[in-house]
């Protein structure tokens, strides 16, 4: 429900704050004092289109808020359209999309009129309307569908049809025979294999280099003869015997650090053929992980996932036929649970159509012709409502059916046949071409729709207006040079002139204040 609607700086309204309640609110005043207005403070805020020449001349911005409260729950939307720049929106304080404020609307309120914010106007509105008449029940078709969903993703993980089980074994047999033909030693073969390359491409140099330094420890004037020669000179000497150990230690150091060079140096030989090997290997290894992963270890684990996957896959064939034939069978099943909710549909189309053309005879549209059209076969998921609102009209889609009034009357009806969410709907226009009986039908209809809803209604017949449990008046005047639009609440005596000024032109006409205290008693009366 709309509890209140703050309205800033629109058009002639400077600043405008309705408090709100349940049932039925009539919003009446003169032409142009700005009825619609407020009509169209509400569409902007449910996310309609906006227009920067509505702001109101000399003002930054035109502002609209809105509370809704459901019980102890309550939802503040709010929408500030600039004179320049685009236009801002916000929930419960916090900047959305103007998407979300059209998605809000959509179960909020319901503008009926010469706006286009009209939820039984879309299609699945129009499913769901006749649904919800014929007391269809979805589940059965629903959990059928979803069991189809399940048995296509079993299927799928078994392998799918033949020729794609196929085509899958194949590639999986390959890559496995890929990998396995590689005969990976292990984890770290190619790290491995990476030093081995290293060492063999630099055999030549490494035995050159060991044998360069036998020669400087072992050759002719190399390190140990020297050593040789400073031990010979310190031994005729006493008191050097600690200069001796060392240079002794030292001496065997470098035998066996020559011995060990000249055996590495005869090790390293150069070996071609042994080189070309590790080359190709490392190049078959590398390949291998840039088509499994970025390791050697993606590859290994690779080959385990295929040879899974093809002991899953040659091992499924019995539970992919079972699952196959289920399919089967629940399909069927669909088709027949489709045909059954198509069936109901079909049959409740004319009788919808019917309820509403017997409440727009009450509402001045005594030949006009509502048909709800659907598919003669299957669930008959594409319904239409269609409307010719005149005799020797076609019917047309609701849309583009009728005038403004004429459509928000067949909008009334279709609501007073349904009466299903959303909590607050808005009727423009609703009295246009009527009066007299008509307009205590539409009056009465609307206070009969303002039971379950909440109903605003800007109306200019009284006989409408004297059925609203709430009645406000907008009247235009001038302030500090400027047209200014406000709003009231009108009780009692206040009441009744504003039905005379309604019924006359003149408030204080005795007339037709006689005339007001009727229509309020009859309204009053039900």
């Amino acid at each position: 429900m709309l509890a209140e609607l703050r309205v800033r700086e629109l058009g002639v309204i400077a600043d405008l704050h309705l408090v709100l309640e349940g049932g039925m609110t009539a919003l009446t005043g003169e032409t142009g004092a700005g009825k619609t207005l407020v009509v169209e403070a509400l569409e902007l805020l449910l996310g309609g289109r906006a227009d920067p020449t509505m702001v109101r001349a000399g003002a930054d911005e035109a502002v609209v808020e809105g509370r809704f409260a459901d019980g102890d729950e309550e939802l503040v939307l709010s929408r500030a359209v600039p004179a320049q720049g685009r236009s801002r929106a916000t929930r419960d304080g916090a900047m959305v999309p103007l998407s979300a404020l059209e998605e809000l609307g959509q179960d909020l309120v319901d503008l009926y009129g010469q706006h286009a914010h009209q939820s039984l106007l879309r299609p699945s509105t129009q499913r769901e309307a006749l649904d919800r008449f014929s007391g269809v029940d979805l589940s059965r078709v629903q959990a059928k569908r979803r069991r189809l969903a399940e048995l296509d993703g079993k299927i799928a993980e078994l392998g799918g049809d033949d020729r794609q089980r196929r085509r899958e074994l194949d590639l999986l047999r390959f890559e496995l025979a890929e990998i396995e033909a590689a005969r990976i030693a292990s984890e770290s073969e190619e790290s491995e294999l990476a030093l081995e390359e290293e060492r063999l491409a630099a055999a030549s140099a490494l035995r050159e280099a060991s044998f360069s330094a036998y020669d400087l420890l072992a050759g002719d004037g190399g390190a140990a003869e020297r050593v040789g020669e400073a031990i010979e000179v310190l031994s005729r000497l006493p008191g050097v015997e600690d200069h001796l150990v060392r240079l002794r230690s030292l001496a065997a150091d470098a035998e066996d650090a020559a011995s060990e060079l000249r055996l590495a140096g005869e090790g390293f030989e150069e070996d071609p053929e042994r080189l070309a090997e590790v080359r190709a290997r490392r190049h078959l290894l590398r390949g291998l992980v840039r088509k499994h992963g970025e390791e050697l270890a993606d590859v290994i684990n690779a080959g385990e996932a295929a040879r899974s996957r093809i002991a899953e896959l040659e091992s499924g064939d019995v539970a992919r036929e079972a699952a196959e034939a289920e399919r089967a069978e629940v399909a069927a099943e669909l088709a027949a649970e489709e045909q059954a909710v198509g069936d109901v549909r079909r049959a409740a189309a004319p009788r919808l159509a019917a309820a509403v053309e017997e409440h727009l005879r009450q509402l001045a549209l005594p030949r006009a012709h509502l048909e709800v059209r659907l598919p003669g076969h299957g669930l008959a998921d594409e319904v239409e409502v269609l409307l010719a609102a005149n005799p020797g009209e076609p019917p047309l889609p609701l849309a583009k059916a009728a005038s403004g009034g004429e459509l928000a009357r067949a909008m009334l009806a279709l609501r007073l046949v349904l009466t299903s969410d959303p909590g607050t709907l808005v009727f423009d226009e609703v009295d246009a071409g009527i009066g007299g009986e008509a307009a205590v039908a539409v009056g009465r209809s609307l206070a009969e729709l303002a039971r379950d809803h909440q109903v605003l209604v800007v109306t200019h017949l009284p006989q409408v207006a004297a059925f609203a449990s709430h009645h406000f008046v907008v009247t235009k005047g001038e302030e500090e040079g400027r047209t200014v639009t406000r709003v009231r609440l009108v009780e009692g005596d206040e009441r009744v002139a504003e039905l005379s000024r309604m019924l006359a032109g003149r408030p204080g006409s005795e007339a037709a204040r006689r005339h007001a205290e009727e229509l309020l008693a009859e309204a009053a009366s039900g």
